[in-house]
């Protein structure tokens, strides 16, 4: 099951909004194939795993254990149900790290495989596996996307100057793994202050892979046209005073207009009044703060944290990355 969990990672950034998923096929204590989700579309990881297998091993498919990450599906998306695969390969039992909590899943795979008698074993390395697709299990049981938080401070806690305008905190190397964050994520997300005063792209530039969809903050309807999040090159949604009702709370009405969007989970780039909504809000899942190695001296102050959680921390290039999770 480590194997599959290692093996899933492979799909990160390219199988979205499926999970990620991870599949071995062992016979008498040896793999024989192995597979993983690669892209959106295309075949699940139990389709590749069975296909890997030498043709000289094809006999021993029927007499071997599957282990897979996440329970096979049961029903026609993209492609066929892998629980239908399993059974036609009279492969005899099946060892799932945990159940699919997506509505045409949800156990019906299952009970598809004890039904063709299947032995069927769940739950192995559980915990791990939930934590490889965090964002697809947010989406589908919360009805919310999977939110991070990222900010970049001064060494003496600043976002920004007193006036507001762009200033460089982090170095390089931290604007790299900025974008690699960006290519795991579904949506990118700026309320308007940081949109006017930086008129950033909100892509991917620094680090192959997919650009997320742009969520732009407008209430006023004040970013001007020619600005670089209108000009088209990205799948960009504005919320203006049409989606957002003023006299109720904003973070819970834009989760749920982004759940309606089907946007799986999202970067919050800025500025500090959204940040310090999201965190008073608790709808949160993941803070990633970047640290610099000079001070400001003044300026507009980084968003207050409250109580966190600290998950990891790096060191990239002199600038200090931390990541922190609500407590527990």
């Amino acid at each position: 099951m480590q194997r599959c969990i290692s093996l899933s990672l492979n799909g990160e950034g390219m199988v979205a909004p499926n999970p990620m998923v991870g599949a071995v096929l062992v016979h008498e204590g040896k793999i024989i194939g192995e597979g993983f989700h690669r892209v959106y579309g295309e075949s699940h990881a139990e389709v590749n795993c069975v296909n890997s297998v030498e043709p000289e091993l094809q006999e021993l498919i029927p007499h071997s254990v599957m282990y897979v990450s996440l329970e096979p599906c049961a029903h026609h998306g993209k492609t066929p149900p892998c629980a239908d695969l399993i059974v036609a390969r009279n492969i005899p039992e099946v060892v799932i790290g945990c159940v699919d909590s997506f509505s045409e899943v949800a156990g019906k795979g299952i009970e598809k495989l004890r039904a063709a008698g299947v032995k069927v074993t769940t739950g192995l390395l559980e915990d791990e596996c939930r934590q490889v697709n965090r964002r697809f299990f947010t989406f589908h049981e919360q009805r919310r996307p999977y939110v991070v938080l990222k900010w970049a401070q001064s060494a003496d806690g600043y976002i920004a100057p007193p006036d507001g305008a762009p200033v460089r905190i982090s170095g390089p190397y931290a604007d790299r793994l900025v974008h690699q964050w960006r290519s795991r994520e579904a949506g990118i997300m700026v309320g308007t202050r940081t949109a006017l005063n930086d008129n950033p792209r909100l892509n991917t530039r620094l680090w192959p892979g997919k650009s997320p969809v742009r969520i732009i903050l407008d209430l006023g309807g004040k970013i001007p046209r020619d600005f670089h999040v209108h000009d088209g090159s990205v799948r960009t949604i504005f919320l203006t005073a049409n989606e957002i009702d003023r006299s109720k709370a904003l973070v819970p009405q834009v989760l749920a207009l982004l759940h309606a969007e089907s946007v799986q989970s999202i970067l919050v780039e800025g500025g500090a009044n959204l940040l310090q909504q999201f965190i008073h809000s608790g709808l949160w899942d993941e803070m990633r703060v970047i640290t610099g190695q000079q001070p400001l001296g003044q300026g507009l102050r980084a968003p207050e944290t409250g109580e966190v959680r600290l998950l990891e921390k790096l060191d990239v290039a002199g600038d200090e990355v931390a990541v922190y999770g609500r407590p527990a």
